[in-house]
């Protein structure tokens, strides 16, 4: 819902009242578990005379987003009836002044936040020979990437709005649990995104050896990180149509090698396998790796033109983008150079290319794989930057963290998350790779029973999308990447584990450490008033992401 459509449903509101006998009263009354901003008083407003008459659960006030008096003071993430959580228009809070994203720039974020191209799946043949390689590829997408889209289809049409699966996991579970899930996501993030600067510099020190190492590669880090976040700070719509262009870029070259590849393919090396000679632990976190952070895009609801009609779409588009991205070159690959499985690690795909079409075509694939890494840094530092500016309007963070630029952009959480990648950019690529791994995996499973429990404790709330299967089919449909995950933490090294599992503790601790500061009132915390309630509706309209 717009702001025209906002202020009009305001209006009919008083009109409504009006006609009913007259102007409604308020006064304040102290209770314990709202506090008033004026004077930092705990307590609640009553309406006497002709007030709208409220449905389900308690309602919110309606103002801009962008206005400080539409933040009103309350426990971290908590309300006098629960999380607060869907109402009936199922609008984001109204930022009309801001301009929205649309379904093209929102399907090449998702690549991105996903993907970003073939880069990466080569360590795939390595660990696992072609036909694994390839079977991994088509079979992991219904396994993984389809229930894991369908999920952030259904629950980011139900709370379209910054924050996404915090909000989701808040609603089902609690503020604890809703912010132990933003932190370990958050986290992830940052972890993933300190990948980027180092990989597009990998890339480039063929060209310009001194980035190799010492401090030309520091200030190098240094200064791509800044440029890339100066690109978030401008505006998500300016980050969106920067991926479109990059997005184009980084596959037009393997469209070319598959094209010129096609007299030299030979189908039997597609069926090369050796299981007794499988890196499972390899295999399954490339994989993983490769086809996860669907939800991503669910802390950008907020941003989103119409997110209810656009964001399943663009999901829906967004899968198909992905695996035919990775299957199309991989087959290319495998299918027209004999098998030298050592050779292939990150960076493949250049030498192929080189076999394949010859040196033109070799640094195209290298300079896309380079702008390639760009666009996942965009992407992934809009997703964590949102994701810690929907949570402080849900009260889970200070409020500082709530404020916009003049772009409208998060100012605060863009820093923290830059800063994050900065201090982690000296991990190595496996170590990324397999700790971020973990805190998702953690992650994930706080998403899936937040899904579950909306579905038995809401089954009325209105779904503008709703996943085409009763409760026990979603049940079914989560049990094979459930057991995927176990599989993953199973595999993983006792080291990373460790420092996982430290991450996860000082979640732990950072929560009530935050309550008690709001307690002594160092910080402010505040809940945007204009974001909607929770409420049970029957859904009559839902659509299927296929429609």
């Amino acid at each position: 819902m717009d702001g025209t459509d906002l202020s009009t449903s305001q209006a009919a509101k008083g009109a409504k009242g009006a006609e009913s006998g007259g102007e409604a009263t308020c006064k304040f009354e102290e209770i314990p578990s709202v506090q008033n901003p004026s004077d930092g008083q705990k307590g609640k407003t009553e309406c006497s005379g002709p007030v709208p008459e409220e449905k389900g659960e308690e309602r919110l006030r309606h103002s801009s987003s962008t206005d400080p008096s539409a933040l009103t003071s309350a426990s971290m993430g908590e309300v006098a009836n629960g999380y607060r959580g869907l109402g009936e228009e199922n609008a984001a809070p109204a930022t009309s002044n801001l301009r929205k994203v649309s379904i093209i720039p929102l399907i090449f974020l998702i690549f991105y936040e996903v993907s970003g191209g073939p880069f990466g799946i080569e360590d795939s043949v390595q660990a696992a020979g072609p036909l694994l390689s390839i079977l991994g590829f088509l079979v992991f997408p219904f396994i993984w990437s389809i229930p894991e889209a369908l999920i952030t289809a259904e629950m980011g049409t139900m709370f379209p709005e910054n924050g996404g699966y915090v909000v989701w996991v808040s609603s089902a579970l609690g503020p604890f649990w809703g912010f132990q899930q933003g932190w370990m996501k958050w986290l992830s993030g940052v972890i993933d995104n300190a990948l980027y600067p180092v990989l597009f510099l990998d890339y480039l020190k063929s060209g310009i050896p001194a980035v190799g190492g010492g401090l030309p590669r520091v200030f190098a880090v240094l200064g791509l990180t800044v440029v890339l976040t100066y690109m978030n700070y401008r505006g998500l719509t300016i980050v969106g149509w920067v991926a479109v262009c990059l997005g184009v870029f980084s596959l037009l070259p393997f469209i070319v090698m598959g094209l010129i590849a096609i007299p030299k393919i030979r189908p039997s090396r597609w069926l090369q396998v050796n299981l007794r000679g499988v890196d499972w632990n390899l295999y399954l976190n490339t994989l993983f790796w490769n086809l996860n952070y669907w939800d991503s895009i669910s802390t950008l609801a907020g941003e989103v033109d119409n997110p209810t009609k656009t964001l399943p779409k663009a999901l829906l588009y967004a899968v198909i983008l992905v695996v035919v991205g990775y299957l199309y070159p991989l087959l290319a690959g495998t299918g027209a150079i004999p098998l030298e499985r050592d050779q292939w690690t990150d960076g493949y795909f250049a030498d192929i290319a080189k076999m394949i079409g010859g040196v033109w075509l070799m640094g195209w694939v290298q300079g896309a794989s380079a702008l390639s890494n760009m666009g996942m840094f965009v992407a992934e530092m809009s997703s964590d930057s949102y994701q810690l500016l929907g949570m402080a309007e849900r009260g889970m963070l200070p409020e500082f963290f709530s404020k916009r630029s003049r772009h409208g952009t998060p100012l605060i959480g863009i820093l923290f998350s830059a800063s994050g990648v900065l201090l982690l950019s000296w991990l190595s690529f496996q170590e990324i790779v397999a700790a971020e791994n973990f805190l998702y995996c953690f992650g994930m499973i706080l998403e899936f029973i937040a899904f579950i429990v909306h579905r038995v404790k809401h089954p009325n709330a209105r779904r503008p999308y709703k996943v085409p299967l009763g409760t026990v089919g979603c049940v079914l449909m989560l049990i094979p990447p459930t057991a995927l995950i176990a599989v993953v933490l199973y595999f993983s090294s006792l080291k990373v584990a460790m420092i996982s599992l430290g991450a996860v503790f000082i979640g732990f601790l950072l929560q009530p450490c935050l309550k008690y500061v709001e307690k002594k009132r160092w910080v402010r915390f505040s809940i945007n008033s204009e974001l909607p309630d929770f409420k049970e509706e029957e859904d009559d309209e839902a659509e299927t992401l296929v429609a």
